[in-house]
C-alpha cells in the first residue's frame, strides 16, 4: 500500500494535470502550433514535486487551496519552460524527456524555443492575475521572487555555470553553488511561495528556506547518482550522459558512496529544519526522504 506521502504526491500530480490542461488549452488559432507544443510539454507527466511543495507549505498556514494550486501550476509551467530549453541541442541535447520525445524532437528547435518563451511568460501571467490572490502585494511578491529564482542569479545563472564549467577544475563548493542555483532556486521558491501566501512569520520563513536549501541539494546529488545507477527505461531519459561526456558531477567529485552519504545527510538535515511546525510538516519530511530514495 502507498504511504501518506506517496498518496499526497500522486494526488498533486493528478491535480496538476487537470489544472495545466485548463491553462494550456488546445487551439485552432493561426498560432496553434505554438500552443500545441506548449501543451505537449506541460502535460507530459512528471513528479510535480515543486507543485507539491507549494501546496504543502501553504497548507502549514491554512491558505485556501484555490490560491496555492494556481501558484503551484505557475511554478510547474516555469519548470517546464526550463526543461524545454535545457533539452535543446545547444544545451544538453536530449532526445527523451519523461519517456517521450523532447519538444525539439517532436516539433523542431525553433518551436521549442518559442514554446519555452511562451511558457515562461504564462507563469508570470498566472501569478499576476487577481484570481491567484486578492492581495496585490502578495501577487507582486510572488512575481518578484519567481523572477529572482528563475533569472541570472537563480536557475539561468546556474545553467550558465553548468554549460561553461571546466570539469578539470570545478570543486565541490562550486558544484554546490551551481546546483543551488540551477536546481535549488525553484525548489526554494516553491517553499517560500507557500510562506508568502500564508503571511508567515520570519522564523517560519527561515525554517522553510533552510529546508528547501538542503532538499534542493539532496535532490541534485540523487540525480547525479541516478545518472550512474539508474536505468533509462525507468528514468524516461538517457542515463550516463554526464559520465560519458566527462562532465563534473557530485559523483565524479566525491565518489558514488560519499555522494550517497552526502545526499542522505542533507535529507535528514532538511527534515530537522521543520521542527518549528511539529507534526503539521510530516508530508514535507516525507518529501525529504523521497528525494533520496526515488528511482527516477
Amino acid at each position: 500500500m502507498e504511504d501518506e506521502f506517496s498518496v499526497a504526491l500522486r494526488q498533486t500530480a493528478q491535480l496538476m494535470e487537470r489544472e495545466l490542461d485548463a491553462f494550456l488549452p488546445q487551439s485552432t488559432n493561426p498560432e496553434w502550433p505554438l500552443h500545441d507544443a506548449m501543451r505537449y510539454a506541460g502535460l507530459s507527466g512528471g513528479k510535480r514535486l515543486r507543485a507539491f511543495l507549494v501546496i504543502q507549505c501553504a497548507d502549514l498556514f491554512d491558505v485556501a487551496r484555490e490560491y496555492s494550486i494556481r501558484v503551484a501550476a505557475a511554478l510547474e509551467i516555469m519548470h517546464t519552460y526550463s526543461l524545454v530549453h535545457d533539452d535543446l541541442p545547444c544545451m544538453d541535447d536530449d532526445d527523451l524527456r519523461r519517456g517521450v520525445p523532447t519538444v525539439h524532437k517532436k516539433y523542431d528547435e525553433t518551436l521549442a524555443v518559442l514554446a519555452g518563451d511562451a511558457l515562461q511568460t504564462l507563469a508570470f501571467e498566472i501569478l499576476a492575475d487577481p484570481k491567484t490572490h486578492p492581495s496585490a502585494s502578495v501577487r507582486s511578491e510572488l512575481v518578484l521572487k519567481l523572477a529572482q529564482a528563475a533569472g541570472g542569479h537563480g536557475m539561468v545563472g546556474g545553467q550558465t555555470m553548468d554549460v561553461y564549467a571546466n570539469a578539470d577544475t570545478i570543486s565541490v563548493p562550486v558544484m554546490s553553488r551551481l546546483q543551488q542555483l540551477k536546481t535549488g532556486a525553484l525548489i526554494a521558491y516553491a517553499c517560500e511561495a507557500g510562506a508568502i501566501l500564508g503571511h508567515a512569520a520570519p522564523a517560519q520563513i527561515t525554517s522553510l528556506r533552510a529546508y528547501a536549501h538542503d532538499l534542493g541539494l539532496a535532490f541534485q546529488i540523487t540525480d547525479d547518482i541516478l545518472d550512474v545507477e539508474g536505468e533509462s527505461s525507468e528514468m524516461g531519459k538517457a542515463t550516463r550522459k554526464d559520465v560519458d561526456a566527462g562532465k563534473a558531477t557530485f559523483v565524479s567529485l566525491q565518489g558514488l558512496e560519499k555522494a550517497k552519504i552526502h545526499a542522505n545527510m542533507l535529507s535528514e538535515q532538511a527534515s530537522s529544519h521543520l521542527s518549528i511546525f511539529k507534526g503539521n510538516a510530516n508530508l514535507l519530511r516525507g518529501a525529504a526522504s523521497f528525494t533520496v530514495q526515488r528511482k527516477k
